[in-house]
């Protein structure tokens, strides 16, 4: 690390509310990063019907189909209102899974990232690439039900879509941004991010030795929206969950040092949220050191190289040699959410 390094602090704040109601202003947000309830998995039902009491009722007359359509009618005004908060050239990354569900003896899947995709179009985003990615999975008997005779077996569905979009037209940044050239990632991140299949999630350290259960809404290992948030973001963004869950993308803004702001509806989850945010310090700092020690070990014989601007090691392109990374070396709760101090990172032991 050079002499030249400098600190960074970042604010994370957290309500309980609606995401079809944000308590913030519009063009406010640069990111969003959210996995919603996934319409027509079980343990969703009755947060739906809460919100809209014809999905109970649809459900209870065995009519999926009517049921789906409800759900994701809830969702489109959550949409709506994230096209209100998200500035021009904004990204809205989601997170979601289709799902596969028996309603009056009928067996049928429910295609939700098609649904979500066609609100977000027709609020004016524009959808990019996305990525699969391979849910991790211990299961022995995950095949069962789908039976070993043809023609009446089904695939087991072991992946979930994350979709990206953007609101309009690429954002603009004056000429040699430093904030945009600090962010930017690794040739090699680039290449492993940016490919439309993650099957490597599995493997990625987690903020707690013990990831909250699905039930209580952890959608997601922070690795993944750590990558996003690294992908679509630069340094003074602010990153928003309006479906926040057990607060990983706050976790991976965080340890990103970007601020964030998340929305939740039951309000015992971010009462929960303490120990995940005293355990980031350490996970950020060991994150960024593995992705310093990665790239050192990558270009270590190379020769068509630039020399980085804040480390002793090259790079690869012109665009990283200004590139910086921060881990936390602070956490302060505060009204609202938390105050965050990052410092550089390095890839030694410390």
């Amino acid at each position: 690390m050079r002499a030249d390094a400098a600190s960074r602090r970042t604010r994370h704040r957290v309500y309980a509310g609606d995401a079809r109601r944000l308590p913030l202003p519009d063009d406010s947000v640069e990111l969003v990063v959210t996995s919603p309830p996934y319409p027509m998995i079980e343990q969703w039902d009755d947060q739906f019907a809460s919100m809209d009491p014809a999905v109970a009722t649809a459900l209870d007359d065995g009519d999926g189909q009517a049921a789906f359509d409800r759900m994701h009618a809830v969702l489109r005004d959550a949409w709506a209102e994230i096209a209100r908060v998200v500035v021009d050239g904004g990204v809205v990354c989601v997170n979601v899974g289709d799902a596969t569900r028996t309603v009056a003896g009928e067996f049928r899947l429910y295609p939700n990232h098609a649904r979500v995709t066609d609100a977000l179009t027709d609020l004016g985003f524009r959808q990019l690439p996305g990525v699969l990615w391979r849910k991790p999975t211990n299961a022995p008997t995950k095949f069962m039900g789908s039976g070993t005779l043809p023609p009446n077996a089904y695939v087991t569905l072991e992946h979930e879509h994350v979709l990206v979009f953007r609101n309009g037209d690429r954002r603009e940044f004056e000429p040699g941004a430093d904030h945009r050239y600090e962010a930017s990632y690794f040739f090699e991140e680039r290449n492993r991010w940016f490919s439309d299949l993650w099957d490597d999630l599995r493997a990625a350290p987690q903020v707690t030795d013990e990831e909250t259960p699905r039930d209580r809404r952890a959608a997601f290992p922070v690795e993944l929206p750590y990558r996003l948030v690294s992908m679509y973001s630069v340094y003074g963004d602010t990153v928003l969950d309006p479906f926040w869950g057990t607060g990983s993308t706050t976790l991976a803004a965080m340890a990103t040092a970007r601020d964030s702001v998340g929305v939740e509806s039951v309000p015992e989850l971010p009462a929960q949220f303490d120990d995940r945010v005293d355990a980031v310090r350490s996970w950020s700092r060991e994150r960024a050191r593995r992705r310093l020690s990665t790239h050192r070990e990558t270009v270590a014989d190379r020769e068509d190289t630039y020399e980085a601007t804040h480390y002793d090691f090259d790079v690869v392109s012109r665009q990283e040699r200004d590139l910086r990374l921060y881990a936390v070396s602070k956490t302060e709760r505060v009204l609202g959410g938390y105050r965050v101090a990052h410092e550089p990172a390095t890839d030694t032991e410390t």
